[in-house]
């Protein structure tokens, strides 16, 4: 009997990094989170990056062949920006780099966002306010990449590529990966995440 998979490693302080933890070999075996469709939603919804509801009409077609691609070109896209952090990590990006990023410009060309001005909900008393509120249409499986490709273009264009998880700390001197392999300032991190996500 094979032991259970557990649960996706979100250490990155950032989506795209994350993403690439979607497949890691923690302790020596490899394990892949996006290994077909229901897998890209069930992570999808863990890091925050789709809608519950979203999620909820995908998996209304589990098993489908649109899915399971997605999944697939989840998993290239995912080695195509690991191969792209590998060949910059440690060095400023040039302007050749515009070259090697055309995968990522032409999967985010094919974004159907949107914003709408909404009521901005908040915790203080008196009246409500307007606020800009970005939206997707959903209208297809590889849209499920889009939120995945708008963080590997942040990344890209405000990160230094020198570590692989993004240091969000005050002093910028993170060198911890995770609690159970380097220490316990990941520990720290998850608390904090926890706290901002319930909060929100």
């Amino acid at each position: 009997m094979t032991e259970p998979r557990p649960a996706p490693f979100f250490i990155g302080d950032d989506l795209a990094l994350d993403f690439l933890n979607s497949v890691a070999a923690p302790s020596g075996a490899e394990i892949e989170w996006l290994a077909d469709g229901d897998d890209l939603l069930a992570w999808l919804e863990a890091a925050h990056a789709v809608p519950a509801e979203v999620a909820a009409h995908f998996r209304a077609q589990a098993g489908s062949r649109g899915l399971d691609m997605a999944a697939t070109q989840a998993r290239e896209l995912r080695e195509w920006f690991r191969r792209f952090v590998r060949q910059h990590a440690g060095k400023p990006l040039r302007p050749s780099a515009l070259r090697e990023l055309a995968p990522l410009n032409q999967l985010l060309g094919q974004d159907k966002a949107y914003r709408q001005i909404e009521l901005a909900v908040d915790d203080a008393p008196g009246l409500p306010t307007l606020r800009w509120q970005a939206k997707r249409r959903w209208d297809s499986h590889k849209s499920l990449l889009l939120p995945i490709a708008e963080a590997m273009g942040d990344l890209v264009c405000e990160t230094d590529l020198t570590l692989w998880f993004r240091d969000l700390s005050k002093r910028h001197a993170r060198r911890w990966c995770s609690m159970a392999m380097c220490g316990n300032r990941a520990k720290v991190a998850a608390h904090r995440a926890r706290a901002r996500s319930s909060a929100d």
